[in-house]
């Protein structure tokens, strides 16, 4: 008796699906680097921080925002700016863990862990 056996999908499928991700991806890149070129004009990383600060002797969570150029130079955006760009990236990417520092290069649309780092010449 024949018994139907399942398949592995084509690599014609696969290969479409993959495509399609790229572009899907490429798009959510272009439209963030558009959003965030009307928020701040030049803007070509975005660094969010958590910090901790102590105000009125009660601990709270603040984030901290940096619009840097191509030239990794800050730029001069107003308050609602650096919290419009935090915006624009939360919503982008709902998955991130905010709670730990984040770098987003406008250029790749990669959005990374902005841990610090030591340089290989102290590594032991």
């Amino acid at each position: 008796m024949n018994t139907t056996q399942p398949t592995a999908a084509p690599r014609a499928a696969e290969a479409v699906a993959g495509a399609h991700a790229a572009r899907k991806r490429h798009a959510l890149t272009g439209v963030i680097a558009r959003q965030l070129d009307q928020i701040a004009p030049g803007t070509a990383r975005v660094r969010i921080v958590p910090v901790t600060t102590d105000r009125d002797g009660e601990p709270r969570i603040a984030t901290w925002v940096s619009l840097d150029d191509a030239l990794g130079l800050p730029l001069k955006a107003d308050r609602a700016a650096h919290r419009a760009a935090r915006g624009l990236l939360r919503r982008a990417f709902p998955a991130a863990d905010w709670t730990r520092a984040h770098a987003y290069d406008v250029a790749a649309g990669d959005l990374a862990l902005d841990a610090p780092t030591l340089p290989e010449e102290l590594h032991q």
